[in-house]
């Protein structure tokens, strides 16, 4: 998506993005192609963009996006019970807000004049600290590094809040397939705890259950992977 988005990119914006790259850059001649528009410099770009992510981002893309996920829910909170000011107080601790100017520490310190021309606001999961983009037409984008939250060692700590340490811990056990019994064992709790809270978790569709004679084993459905 992002890179059709940049496909879409007007020719004019395109070309004096380009010409803000250093004459001595490599690409000389292919860049004049591309600021003029020219497929084949186009097809160019769009190979190499597809390529770098197979390669190099693809296999972190679940994290990002989870990652994504979580800051996106910690802005839209923040926004919906402090407003405006609150989401722009709690962008980190490179940030101060002193309406209606957003103060920006990097090597230098950013004064951002916010008083009605915008502020587009863009998560990053690789950026290292906040960076700036004035654009003359439109809004200030203000790159930031997203919050990750504190991240979870273990399955039980991801899913204890919101299935119960307890149950948490026996979908993480059954990483490996285990009788009800096993269960009990691993986890030192009864055989009819251990069968409560299998069903609910198979009622839910996160574990699948097979009777082995007067035994029955659980084992871990795709949609309950804790991993």
């Amino acid at each position: 998506m992002g890179v059709e988005l940049a496909r879409q990119t007007p020719a004019e914006q395109l070309a004096d993005d380009l010409g803000q790259l250093p004459l001595s850059a490599v690409g000389g001649s292919w860049r004049r192609e591309l600021a003029c528009g020219k497929a084949v410099a186009w097809q160019t770009l769009i190979d190499d963009l597809y390529g770098y992510f197979s390669s190099s981002l693809a296999p972190w893309w679940p994290l990002v996006r989870d990652t994504v996920a979580v800051d996106r829910g910690l802005r839209a909170e923040t926004l919906l019970r402090g407003g405006t000011n609150a989401l722009l107080a709690t962008l980190g601790d490179r940030f101060r807000w002193e309406p209606p100017v957003l103060h920006i520490q990097t090597h230098v310190e950013y004064d951002v004049q916010l008083c009605g021309r915008g502020l587009l606001l863009i998560p990053s999961y690789f950026a290292s600290g906040p960076l700036l983009a004035y654009r003359p037409r439109h809004s200030t984008v203000l790159v930031y590094p997203m919050y990750a939250g504190d991240r979870p060692t273990t399955a039980t700590d991801a899913l204890g809040p919101l299935l119960g340490r307890t149950r948490a811990a026996v979908l993480a056990t059954l990483r490996h397939p285990a009788t009800t019994s096993e269960l009990a064992d691993q986890l030192a709790i009864s055989r009819a705890s251990a069968s409560e809270h299998s069903t609910v978790l198979r009622n839910a569709g996160l574990i699948s259950t097979s009777r082995m004679g007067s035994a029955v084993l659980h084992a871990l459905t795709p949609w309950g992977c804790p991993c």
